[in-house]
């Protein structure tokens, strides 16, 4: 208490807990963007190919890669080395995109590749480490949190205001108090 009996726990304690929190959240934003950004820990990646995978085909609906696992998150995007088909040879790039999750589809309306045969797949593919895919991991998870938050500032700050504006009227109605305003007596 100070020397006119007040405290300033709850007004104060409100702007200082709102104010904490958004620097911290910035702080952890700025710590984890530059680690991912800067490509601090690309170091444990590792990288493997498959050559030769066969009984692929190439059409509208795709084919998933079955040398590259893309049901798990720490796999990057492969990258087809040679598409060979039996019949045609080698497939231009023109002609098929590969997903991140390793889907390979036909991109044009050239059937010349469907259904002329098997295909062989030579590609390449990388793996995260677990310091770089946890990284990610508080990244995203960061950036949900964030979001999920910010839906609920509005709700937040109105109750802020509230709080503040009763704070407002309880000092006033002190110092009316101690001012004896408003009363009729004599002495």
């Amino acid at each position: 208490m100070d020397d006119k009996g007040q405290t300033n726990g709850l007004i104060t304690g409100l702007i200082f807990g709102v104010a904490s929190l958004v620097i911290a959240v910035v702080v952890s934003l700025v710590i984890i963007s530059t680690l991912t950004g800067a490509g601090l820990l690309d170091g444990d990646r590792t990288t493997g190919t498959v050559t030769n995978e066969t009984s692929a085909h190439l059409n509208d609906s795709g084919y998933q890669l079955t040398g590259f696992d893309s049901g798990l998150i720490n796999y990057i995007s492969p990258v087809i080395n040679e598409l060979l088909n039996s019949t045609a040879g080698v497939v231009p790039t023109s002609v098929y995109s590969i997903s991140s999750t390793g889907l390979l589809t036909n991109i044009t309306t050239n059937d010349t590749y469907t259904g002329t045969g098997d295909f062989n797949i030579s590609y390449g593919y990388t793996i995260r480490g677990n310091e770089e895919l946890s990284s990610n991991f508080m990244s995203t998870n960061l950036t949900a949190g964030v979001n999920e938050i910010s839906e609920k500032i509005p709700t937040v700050l109105l109750v802020a205001a509230i709080v503040l504006l009763l704070g407002i009227l309880a000092i006033l109605v002190g110092v009316w108090a101690r001012m004896k305003i408003g009363g009729g007596s004599t002495l």
